[in-house]
This record gives C-alpha cells, structure tokens and sequence, in this order.
C-alpha cells in the first residue's frame, strides 16, 4: 500500500491600510488605526516569505548584547558627489543606510541619481532599473557628466535577483529605481501592491544593515502628494527625501523630511539644464526679484530651512470682495496660518480683512513653514492693503503670537548675515536685546505687530 502526502504551502491573508501600514485580521470597511474609509487590501503571505527576509546566505544569527559593553562609533560616511546632496543627506550617505527619493513623475529624480552615479569616480556602483531598458538609461547617460567605469546597471524587477547580483558585485553603493517595480516571488499579488513593497522594502532593508551597502530608493508620489505604497515605507527607512519643483521654473529642490542621521529639514536646490542638474551656488538670488523691490505688496523675509538661511519674497494682494463671500488663497504656506495672521491683524490692529480677497504667494513656487516669516506676510499684507510700497532694501524676521506680540526666531544672526551679504539695509523684527547682530544693517526691534504700521508708514 503506497500512501501519498499533500505537500501544501501555509499561506496567511492579511489586510493592510494603503493609508498608515497598518495590519488586519480580517477586512472592515473603516480602518480602526487612521479612521479611513476603503483602503484596507488583501495580502497573501506565505510562509517561506518570512524566512527569506529573515537573514542573506552566510549571515551570522544576531545575539543580544549589553549596551554597555559596546564601543560608540562615529558613523562613517559615502561622500556623494556635489554639495546639495550631502548636505541634505547630513554630509553624505551613512553606511548601510536606506534612503528612500520620491517626487512626481519627470522632476528628475532618476537624472539626478545617474548623475551622482556618472560621477563616483572609483567607487563600483550598482544601478537598478526597473522602468526603463538599458538602451533608455544608456541615452541619458550620454547628455550627463561624469564616466564611472565601475557603474554597473542591471534592468531587472525580481528582488531575488537583484540582491544575487549584489552579493556577486560588492558594490560600494545600490540604486534601485524604483521600489514600486520590485516583486518578491514569495507573494502571489501584483508588483506596487502594499504587500511586494513591504516585501522588497524589508528584504533590501536586511542587505544594507548586514552588509554596510548604503541603498537608495525611488518612491513615487500619488495624486495627493504623498509618498505611494504606504506610510509603512517611510518608517522602515533612514532618510526621507523629497524632490519637488514647479514645472513652470527651471529650478528643483530636495528637501529631507525624515533623517536619522542628520538634521531636518534641509534643503539643497539645483537648476535644470539639458546637461542634467547643476547646482545652485546661490539660491537666495532665485527668490528675489529686484523688478519687484518697489512694488505694493511685496516683502522679503529672512528664513532658515536646516542649517541654511534663505531669503524668500513674499506677496500679497488685497482686494475688495467682488461676489459677496472673500476668498482666501495660499500658495507656499499653510492655509491655516495664513487665516490666523489675517485674525490678530482684524483685532489688534482694527483692520477690516473680513471684507477683503487675500492672495499671498512665494516668489518662485517655493513652499515653506517657517514660523519666522510671519512679520513678512504681515507687512506684505499691510502694503496691499493701503497699497503703498514697503521702504526699499528691507528685510523682516519675527514670529507672530495670537495676543499680537512679536517673537524672536532661532539664528536671528544668521539670518540677517544673509540679508546683508544680499544687500539689505534695514532689518524688522522683534525685540533682540542682547542678542550679536551684523554691522552695518539698521535693525528695528518691535514689540507688538501694531507698532509696525508707523513704523512703516508714519
């Protein structure tokens, strides 16, 4: 008598929230940890998944140790080459790190990871392409600088694969491009699913900590301007970047949202060129308009945005409400804001905004939350509403509270040393008694935002 066994792979279902990450036993229509309506999806796991992503071939088991007993070390680093991208990055890629790049589709994300590849001049690099062909990526090369003979570029989405071709290579540094084309046999769903991006996120996560290969990665952005294939994905990584952009403007901007081995946010900035990406040596000069300078409506506020301060222009238009209800609109900051510095100017400085269309906008399409550009909305603001210029070659630095008082910003220094070096006169903010300012620039120190209405125009 011959008997026969069913060999059958245990597979478990699971649904995860396209919106949070988050894991359920079974499907409900609203998700209990971010309160969503009709984003949780089915995932298949089977059990061999979980002993993949376990460890790579030849790794030791991971014991628990004393954290007295271990020796700090300082992180060492890859220089990338250029200056934008350390400097966002906290001055190159940690080893071992997995950073992850999204930004809408055409911004350049994949130019400016060619580019940095073309020239790491004696490192080997591996390049992942999952979109494009290697004739495609091939064509872009050719207009780029930079020729590194160790660039390796593998057209492949099966995370398997990829990651024997990187225990074969030895690179110095990975780039997958992107993560919502990877799949892992190990699932039956679609690539981009929740399910494969965790997946091939996770199994990419254990290469970098085990062998010290920094990893970047290509995220795409949704219709909604989030990073897509969960928030999961954002915690699972190092660092967080975003690179953005108007179409309309030559320049493009990487911003760090999440870093945990430097500060955020950062920001780099880089024009586009046929050539590829250059970088921009001065980007204060790109968000000042001199043509402006005398115009009503238009105010230059000193921010900081990491360790780098920035000059930004500000304008504002104020108009008389022409079908009854005003509108309000915000480009480059937070609505919310916007509405609270038209509240403290209607009560404490017995302005009827109630009536009036406000428009403020940021000079060039940047987008901003520094708090220390309050004054500078509010003067722009003010100009628009009496329409009458701002004093020429000034510059305006102060956070505004709710009881109208004006608050002293982090690294008030730094930031009128850049409005000097830019050829700014005459500073406003708040009251800096004590504090080291640069010579040579007036600064009038305020204490209430109602004084700034004589101030400004008698």
């Amino acid at each position: 008598m011959v008997y026969f066994a069913a060999m059958s792979k245990k597979v478990r279902t699971a649904y995860v929230c396209n919106a949070c990450g988050q894991d359920h036993a079974k499907w409900q229509g609203q998700c209990s940890s971010c309160g969503e309506w009709n984003t949780l999806s089915e995932v298949r796991l089977e059990s061999n998944s979980v002993a993949a992503s376990r460890s790579l071939p030849g790794t030791q088991q991971a014991t628990p140790q004393l954290l007295s007993s271990l020796e700090g070390q300082e992180v060492s680093r890859l220089r990338l080459p250029g200056k934008e991208l350390n400097r966002v990055l906290g001055g190159g890629i940690p080893a071992g790190a997995l950073v992850l790049i999204g930004g809408e589709p055409g911004i350049g994300k994949s130019t400016l990871l060619l580019q940095t590849a073309l020239r790491m001049l004696g490192s080997r690099v591996l390049y992942v392409s999952g979109e494009e062909s290697s004739q495609q990526v091939k064509l872009r090369a050719d207009r780029l600088p930079g020729d590194n003979p160790d660039l390796y570029l593998l057209p492949e989405t099966d995370v398997e694969a990829i990651l024997t071709a990187c225990q074969q290579l030895h690179p110095a540094l990975v780039i997958v491009d992107s993560i919502q084309t990877l799949y892992s046999g190990a699932l039956e769903s679609a690539p981009g699913t929740v399910g494969q991006v965790r997946e091939c996120a996770t199994r990419l996560l254990r290469y970098a900590k085990e062998t010290g290969v920094p990893v970047l990665l290509v995220g795409h952005i949704t219709k909604e301007g989030s990073l897509a294939g969960p928030k999961v994905l954002e915690h699972m990584v190092d660092a967080v970047i975003e690179f953005e952009g108007e179409r309309h403007y030559q320049y493009r901007v990487i911003r760090s949202v999440k870093n945990r081995f430097g500060p955020t946010p950062e920001l780099g900035f880089y024009e586009m060129q046929h050539t590829g990406l250059k970088e921009v040596a001065n980007p204060s000069a790109l968000f000042l308009s001199s043509s402006e300078s005398a115009a009503a409506g238009v105010a230059v506020a000193a921010t900081l945005q990491g360790q780098r301060p920035l000059l930004v222009e500000c304008q504002a238009l104020v108009a008389d409400a022409a079908y009854g209800t005003p509108q309000r609109s915000a480009n480059g900051i937070d609505m919310r804001r916007l509405s609270l510095l038209l509240a403290v100017l209607e009560k404490k400085c017995n302005l009827r905004m109630g009536s009036k269309d406000v428009f403020v906008n940021l000079a060039g399409g940047l987008r901003l939350d520094d708090p220390g550009m309050d004054l500078a909305i509010v003067a722009a603001l003010l100009s628009a509403y009496f329409d009458t210029p701002l004093p020429p070659h000034a510059l305006f630095v102060a956070e505004l509270s709710l009881t109208g008082a004006l608050r002293l910003p982090v690294r008030l220094e730094h930031r009128l040393t850049e409005g000097q070096r830019m050829g700014f006169i005459r500073g406003f903010g708040a009251q800096a008694s004590g504090q080291a300012l640069p010579e040579g620039l007036t600064y009038h120190g305020l204490a209430h935002v109602a004084e700034l209405l004589p101030t400004l125009f008698g």
